[in-house]
C-alpha cells in the first residue's frame, strides 16, 4: 500500500482541501500543521500565499512556531485550514472565534475533523485488521495495546480514552463552527487509512458505503459571516 501515516494523509487529503479554496494566490493560514508543514508546500507549489502555524512546525519563513490558541486575528486572510487539529485544543470556542477573526469578508474555513465518538468496535477491529506492522507506531497501534492491557469493552476503553486526553465530540465542534461561520458543506469520510499497511483510502471507503463500518472523518467548510 505504499506509505503510511501522516504522508498518506496529507496526500489523500490535499484534493479535498484544495477544491474548497479560494483561487490563488489567495492568503491561506493552515493551523496545527504539524512538523511536516501540514498542507503548506503543497498550497505554496500551487501558487497561495501559505503560512503554517505549529507549536513544532517545521523551520522556514512560512512557518511560525506558536500554538493555536497563540495565533492571532488579522482580518485579511482568505481560507483557513484546521486539520484534525481542533479536537485536542484546550478551548475550542476560543480558538474558531480566532479563526473566524483571522479572516476577511467571505472568507472560507475548511475543517477535518475526527468523530472519534462514532468508531465503534465494528470499525475499530475492521481497522486492526489491517494494521499491519509499522515502523512509525500510529494512533491505531498505540490504543490497540492499551486497549488489550485494559481489558475493557471497546466502547467504555475510548470513552474513557478520550475523557483523559479532553478530545471533544465532532459534533461539539460543528456547533461551535456553525455560531462562527456560515455553513457551506458538512460531511464524512474516510479516517482510519492512513494508519493502515493492508487497505487504502478507497478500501475503506467501499467499506463505509456498503455499511461494513462507520465514517470517522468529518468535512467542514464555512464561510465568515458578515461583521457588523
Amino acid at each position: 500500500m505504499g506509505v503510511i501515516g501522516p504522508e498518506r494523509w496529507l496526500s489523500a487529503l490535499w484534493p479535498v482541501v484544495r477544491e474548497r479554496l479560494p483561487d490563488p494566490p489567495a492568503r491561506v493560514v493552515e493551523v496545527g500543521c504539524g512538523t511536516l508543514g501540514g498542507f503548506v508546500p503543497a498550497l505554496r507549489a500551487d501558487g497561495y500565499d501559505a503560512v503554517g502555524v505549529d507549536p513544532k512546525a517545521p523551520p522556514g519563513p512560512h512557518y511560525c512556531s506558536i500554538g493555536i490558541e497563540e495565533f492571532g486575528p488579522t482580518g485579511d486572510v482568505d481560507a483557513v485550514v484546521a486539520s484534525t487539529s481542533l479536537h485536542h485544543v484546550a478551548d475550542p470556542q476560543q480558538v474558531i472565534a480566532k479563526l473566524a477573526s483571522a479572516l476577511g469578508p467571505g472568507g472560507i474555513a475548511v475543517v477535518i475533523e475526527w468523530a472519534w465518538d462514532d468508531l465503534d468496535e465494528q470499525t475499530v477491529l475492521w481497522g486492526l485488521d489491517r494494521l499491519g506492522s509499522a515502523e512509525r507506531p500510529g494512533w491505531l497501534h498505540r490504543r490497540r495495546e492499551e486497549w488489550t492491557a485494559s481489558g475493557l469493552p471497546w466502547e467504555r476503553f475510548l470513552r474513557e480514552w478520550a475523557e483523559r486526553e479532553h478530545i471533544h465530540r465532532a459534533a461539539t465542534l460543528v456547533q461551535l463552527l456553525d455560531e462562527r461561520f456560515e455553513r457551506v458543506h458538512l460531511g464524512r469520510g474516510p479516517y482510519l487509512f492512513a494508519d493502515l499497511r493492508e487497505a487504502s483510502e478507497e478500501d475503506e471507503v467501499e467499506a463505509i458505503a456498503v455499511g461494513e463500518i462507520r465514517a470517522t472523518r468529518v468535512d467542514y467548510v464555512g464561510r465568515a459571516r458578515p461583521r457588523l
